[in-house]
């Protein structure tokens, strides 16, 4: 109440304690009473209409006709100007309406103390205006400043005055208000503008109210509050959600706020980012991820983890059919996944898949789904769809490009293969615009800023998600967008499993190895043949690779770079060449004539090396090495010491990338595409 509508108040009361006992009580009961007094107005005036219309038409039939005919075209016009109004008061409305009326028009023919119209009238009259009397006793009691009033003023101080609130669904800790803003003076726009102004009025933090728009309105929409923050406590990894069936069946791997399950359906998300600041739980997540997927029959899953070497996932390497943790494996692993791409679209083509499905990881007994051109059942063994994961990217990213993921993200979708990049912040200094733009679904952990707008869409923003709130003190805490997911829970946040403290972790991880080996089966001929011609040893040896194997040992570099280059050479050499001088210019062969006097320049030098590297790499594993250039050296016109450092520098230069074996080099997809 303002200060002038209290000033007024006592005024009033003022007055009514001024004066004599008996006239005091009389203003005052006269006071307390007349706001009540209108509905038996109402009636006493009906019952006068009654007899001034028995004595105008008592008898007349056209009188009754008319009379019958205006009482029902006024109970309609209440009941279409209530439609404004809640539907209690526009049924009550009507139904006072319609017995007025219906009341009178009897009167006015047959006579008002005729029959049972006295006792009509005296009972009927009374119960209505009773109950409008109790209707305002009920809506005057409410508490000050709550119902309708409270509404407009809180809307008013967070500048959407005008704006109507519907029916407000109330459940255990979820309250839903529709909302209608005035029309031609506010949209969403301004309503998604005003959440931090509601959630201040509320006293509820800003990440409780999302805003739900009406595809079909820009002024249309609910308000979703909850204000609780159920997600406090982490909910423990409750076993797997789907035991031994396909990886189309979505993968559950937290709650949301409202106690449902967080579900990602993978086939239909198809390339995902994984976005969050350390300490946000964003590893807790993907661990969740791989509990799902290590649970399923149809399903191959690649990790690389250079940056982290596996340290999170080393429990579950056994299970995995690929894991790259160092920089060489990793950088091999991106340039198989992009390579085996047309192999695996190429298969389902001609097994006439339009796109994966459960059906092709199976052997292919089925004619519609045959290879041969008899139209016979081929018997081919399935393609098992495939998951390739890249764990803290950013490292490949600087080591590779930001291209590197480009052309998988655009061509994998028809292959049966989904891209997972994973990292802190994917800016477009670390992730290209077009490879983000290739990445449809997003788990956005807590980030700092504006970093959200990198993972998450503008409307999704807008419709109040906000990680930045969470930074890394919500472990745990995540938004999801995907395809395959309800729009509407796109900007509620939900937490995903806690897999258990060290010990539990390593328990479940273990069990999950060894109870779900057998129901896992090999990796499919047709990847794993593409991607032993395309890695080599970095595949054929992945399984001692991860479990940390020794690798060939690196020449140690001493005294001067032509000495180092020198020895980097000689460890190359092959044992029945022990004897030659690997540093040697190379003689002119026996019955032909000898190297030409002028030598090609550096630079034509430089030049024959790259195309000879293009064409090594192209038509073997994709790797080359400087013992592969021994038959080119006449036509380049150096040696191997040259060749050795010229490859040194372009791996330096970011063309080629070492793989961790002395002198072996891997071709990078820029140098390739060249």
């Amino acid at each position: 109440m303002s200060s002038k509508q209290k000033d007024v108040a006592q005024q009033h009361e003022e007055r009514l304690n001024s004066g004599s006992g008996t006239s005091k009580m009389s203003s005052w009961l006269w006071h307390r009473t007349k706001p009540y007094t209108p509905p038996w107005i109402v009636t006493g005036g009906v019952f006068a209409a009654g007899t001034g219309a028995n004595l105008q038409w008592e008898g007349a039939p056209w009188a009754g006709v008319g009379l019958t005919l205006a009482s029902v075209g006024l109970t309609a016009a209440t009941w279409w100007a209530g439609r404004s109004s809640g539907p209690q008061r526009r049924l009550h409305s009507a139904i006072t309406v319609a017995a007025g009326t219906g009341w009178v028009t009897a009167a006015a023919l047959s006579g008002p103390l005729t029959g049972p119209l006295p006792d009509l009238y005296l009972m009927g009259g009374a119960a209505l205006a009773l109950s409008w009397n109790i209707r305002q006793v009920m809506r005057t009691s409410a508490p000050e400043g709550s119902g309708a009033e409270a509404d407009k003023g809180l809307l008013e101080k967070v500048g959407l005055a005008r704006t109507k609130l519907r029916d407000v669904k109330v459940e255990p800790n979820r309250v839903t208000v529709p909302y209608e803003l005035p029309a031609g003076e506010l949209t969403n726009d301004d309503v998604a503008k005003a959440i931090p102004r509601i959630a201040s009025a509320l006293d509820v933090p800003t990440t409780a109210i999302r805003v739900q728009h009406d595809p079909d309105s820009a002024r249309k929409g609910q308000f979703v509050i909850v204000p609780e923050d159920m997600l406090k406590d982490a909910t423990r990894w409750p076993g797997p959600f789907a035991p031994g069936q396909s990886v189309a069946v979505p993968l559950r791997v937290g709650v949301y706020d409202d106690g449902s399950d967080l579900v990602l359906p993978l086939l239909d998300a198809i390339h995902m980012l994984v976005m969050g600041m350390t300490g946000s739980g964003k590893t807790e997540g993907a661990l969740d991820v791989m509990f799902e997927l290590l649970t399923r029959k149809d399903v191959a899953v690649w990790l690389a983890d250079a940056a982290k070497g596996g340290q999170d996932f080393m429990p579950l390497v056994p299970a995995m059919d690929w894991a790259a943790l160092d920089s060489a494996s990793a950088a091999a692993m991106a340039a198989t996944v992009q390579a085996i791409i047309p192999i695996r679209a190429a298969w389902l083509r001609d097994h006439a898949y339009r796109a994966w499905e459960p059906a092709a990881a199976e052997k292919q007994t089925d004619p519609a789904h045959s290879c041969r051109k008899d139209g016979t059942a081929c018997g081919c063994y399935g393609l098992q769809y495939l998951v390739a994961w890249f764990e803290e990217a950013a490292k490949l990213l600087r080591e590779m490009g930001e291209d590197t993921f480009t052309g998988i993200a655009q061509e994998a979708r028809s292959a049966g293969v989904t891209l997972v990049i994973s990292m802190q912040r994917a800016s477009g200094y670390q992730l290209s615009t077009d490879t983000r733009a290739s990445l449809p679904a997003a788990m956005c952990f807590g980030v700092r800023g504006d970093d959200a707008g990198f993972a998450l869409p503008e409307e999704v923003l807008d419709a109040g998600a906000n990680p930045a709130a969470w930074g890394n003190k919500r472990k745990g805490y995540v938004y999801l967008v995907s395809a395959g997911v309800d729009e509407d829970l796109y900007a509620n946040p939900a937490r995903t499993f806690w897999t258990g403290p060290s010990g539990e972790y390593e328990k479940a991880a273990a069990w999950i190895v060894s109870e779900f080996a057998a129901v896992r089966p090999e990796l499919d001929t047709v990847t794993a043949t593409a991607a032993e011609k395309v890695a080599g040893q970095m595949f054929t040896s992945r399984r001692e690779r991860a479990a940390g194997a020794p690798l060939p040992a690196a020449p140690a570099l001493a005294g001067s770079e032509e000495e180092a280059s020198a020895q980097e050479v000689a460890a190359l050499v092959d044992t029945e060449d022990a004897e030659h001088d690997a540093t040697a210019e190379i003689p002119a062969a026996a019955g032909s004539a000898a190297l030409p006097a002028a030598k090609p320049s550096p630079e034509e030098a430089r030049e024959l090396l790259d195309e000879m590297v293009r064409m090594l790499a192209s038509v073997g594993p994709g790797t080359v090495a400087v013992k592969n250039l021994t038959p080119y050296l006449e036509q380049i016109g150096r040696d191997r010491s040259w060749v050795s450092k010229e490859m040194k520098r372009m791996a330096e230069e970011g063309r080629l990338a070492a793989t961790g074996e002395a002198g072996v080099y891997r071709l990078l997809p820029a140098l390739a595409a060249a």
